[in-house]
């Protein structure tokens, strides 16, 4: 089936042409008729399966011979849950429809607020937002969403993972109700599905792969090591493999650095992402690794979202994620439109958990292996022996040994504590308050 076949216009086309997508991919088969039939959907589709484009392809069909909104109006919002991925979306946008007239935006936080208000001032055909931002500037009365036509979930689950639930279901309630709903998710959680319900009872419910699964092109691969020879691994790696490119998951910002630091120091050129970083600072840390300036990526799991890197080898979670859902998002920048990926996971002693949850998410074991030179020592806590450190005492045994030690000492002075003075008559300001009284 071709893109022409799926129902999109000439100026799209030629877009496609332009990007050499020849043919579309199992999500947007299935995806681009049912939203151009203006019915609801709810998707689940992993990252690098095409997902944007099933959403965004069909909105531009369905928008580009409509008028243009009124000032300050929005035709179509798609809600995304950061910034990276906000810009993402946006320039697809851009990209498919520019041959068309549609008119685009993204708003997130984290940028100035005045350049985006001047963006929404004569109204936009797509905006992609934040829902942070996207409230702010609707208190500001900036932008107005009581002409939604299309409302995208992108990244759903994600979203709600970030707690943006309320903000989620305040700007719905901005939007009006006989608007089309389309929700993109990589798993169905049951919060999910209880969002998707309060978007309508009639949703049209697909799936590329079944949900909760990984991209069956991304190869798969656990290394157990030491929590302490993880750097030293990941360089080690790097070099003997020859790896062009990777990107690199860390679970905290000061990890972020502390790897950066290290991949730096063995002559591998490193740069990271995350959210104590200002916009500028990732903007361009994610432009110099697009452009291969830069070896190595070192991200958290929220800024990397967005990430969008073509023919990307390797991923690697240096820790492994708290969450099973983060795996799968993980994992997915690499193996993206059908090439073939990477993705290699560093399991300390400590993490074995995770991996559990992650193989009961995805349903299928991951193989396990060890490097030459790089073999665990570290063994589990209290795995073996006495649970008390040796020759120390706790509890009861330690409360009767001070006792006893009280009672030798007692009975080795062999004298007698002698009474107080005041033991009779009692305290020395209680005798002086009788004499007093006696005289």
């Amino acid at each position: 089936m071709s893109f022409k076949e799926l129902g999109l216009s000439d100026p799209i086309l030629r877009s496609l042409e332009d990007l050499k997508h020849s043919e579309p991919s199992e999500i947007q088969k299935q995806a681009i008729p049912i939203v151009l039939s203006g019915k609801n959907l709810m998707a689940a589709a992993q990252t690098g399966t095409g997902k944007t484009g099933s959403f965004v392809l069909p909105m531009i069909e369905l928008l580009q011979n409509q008028a243009k909104p009124y000032r300050k109006h929005v035709h179509a919002l798609v809600l995304t849950p950061t910034r990276e991925l906000a810009a993402q979306v946006r320039e697809n946008v851009y990209t498919y429809g520019k041959f068309t007239s549609i008119t685009s935006a993204a708003i997130f936080g984290g940028a100035k607020i005045f350049p985006q208000k001047s963006k929404l001032k004569k109204g936009l055909d797509i905006l992609v937002a934040t829902p942070g931002r996207l409230l702010d500037l609707h208190n500001q009365k900036s932008v107005k969403l009581n002409q939604i036509q299309i409302l995208v979930l992108d990244e759903a689950d994600h979203m709600l993972d970030m707690g943006f639930i309320h903000d989620i279901k305040k700007i719905i309630s901005l939007t009006p109700p006989n608007r089309q709903n389309l929700l993109f998710s990589a798993t169905f959680s049951p919060e999910i599905k209880k969002l998707a319900q309060s978007l309508g009872t009639d949703l049209v419910e697909i799936a590329a792969d079944s949900p909760n699964s990984t991209v069956s092109a991304i190869k798969q691969i656990v290394y157990k090591v030491d929590k302490n020879q993880k750097s030293s691994l990941l360089s080690h790696l790097i070099h003997s493999e020859q790896w062009p490119q990777a990107l690199v998951f860390s679970r905290t910002k000061h990890g972020s650095e502390k790897i950066a630091k290290k991949l730096n120091a063995a002559d591998i050129q490193t740069a990271t992402i995350h959210g104590d970083k200002t916009q500028g600072a990732r903007t361009r840390a994610l432009r110099e690794f697009k452009e291969k300036d830069v070896r190595v990526l070192v991200a958290t799991d929220v800024a990397a979202r967005g990430i969008d890197i073509s023919n990307l080898p390797y991923v690697v979670n240096f820790d492994m994620p708290t969450y099973p859902n983060d795996y799968i998002h993980r994992i997915g920048r690499t193996g993206r439109a059908g090439k073939e990926g990477t993705a290699i996971s560093f399991l300390s002693i400590d993490e074995q958990k995770f991996l559990r949850g992650i193989e009961e998410l995805i349903d299928s074991k991951i193989p396990q292996k060890t490097e030459e030179g790089f073999k665990p020592s570290d063994k589990p806590e209290n795995s073996s022996g006495s649970r008390r450190p040796k020759g120390k005492k706790f509890g009861f045994q330690k409360r009767q040994a001070a006792k006893k030690g009280k009672a030798d000492f007692k009975s080795t002075t062999g004298s007698k504590k002698k009474p107080s003075q005041n033991k009779k008559k009692g305290s020395k300001a209680k005798t002086r308050w009788k004499k007093g009284k006696g005289t």
